[in-house]
């Protein structure tokens, strides 16, 4: 259901579901997230709900989207991760946000792929598009080292970023489960390290 059907309140309204619902499973899982949940702390009728949605499974990829979209603007908005003092930058803001977000529940995005991994092809293909566009971003940005010479000709700008990106999602995991800072700290770091040992 596309968004071009409602009015300007109801955009509003229902922007306000996606996000109560996405801070509901973030801190509650999406098992423990309930549509009465929703309807409660979004403060909407039952109604109203299933106006916007046709369940929670097509809530629930809306969510995915928004996470999506949140992830894409938090790399962004920190400019063009094109060098090593910027990506080590990037570390140092995930590592900042430990105690804010990781302990508290995972990564925002890597929390629904873990619950959502073995769900309908449909949200595994969402949830892969989402990782795509992850890496790609990253990949531009180290593209770009490498044709100004920043990197070394053998230095692979995908295999850089699928590795950057992955071990965000593992420290991220590990930190959640754990409890320890260490595992984000040291995975984002390592992965920084890495980039720059192939620097020219």
């Amino acid at each position: 259901m596309t968004e071009e059907r409602f009015t300007r309140k109801g955009v509003a309204a229902r922007s306000r579901i996606v996000d109560t619902t996405a801070r509901l499973m973030f801190e509650h899982g999406i098992d423990g997230t309930t549509m009465d949940d929703v309807r409660n702390a979004a403060e909407v009728s039952g109604s109203q709900l299933s106006h916007y949605f046709r369940g929670k499974g097509e809530l629930t990829r809306e969510v995915v989207a928004e996470r999506r979209r949140q992830v894409a603007r938090f790399h962004t908005g920190m400019g063009a991760l094109d060098s090593i003092e910027a990506l080590q930058g990037w570390a140092d803001t995930c590592v900042a946000d430990t105690e804010a977000v990781y302990r508290r529940g995972g990564c925002v995005y890597g929390s629904l792929a873990a619950e959502l991994i073995e769900g309908e092809a449909q949200i595994r293909d969402d949830l892969a598009a989402g990782y795509d566009e992850w890496i790609a971003l990253f990949r531009s940005a180290l593209t770009a080292m490498k044709k100004r010479g920043d990197l070394r000709a053998d230095a692979d700008p995908r295999h850089l970023a699928v590795s950057l990106v992955a071990a965000h999602q593992g420290g991220a995991m590990l930190t959640f489960v754990t409890g320890d800072p260490e595992a984000l700290r040291a995975n984002v770091n390592a992965a920084v390290d890495y980039v720059r040992s192939f620097t020219a």
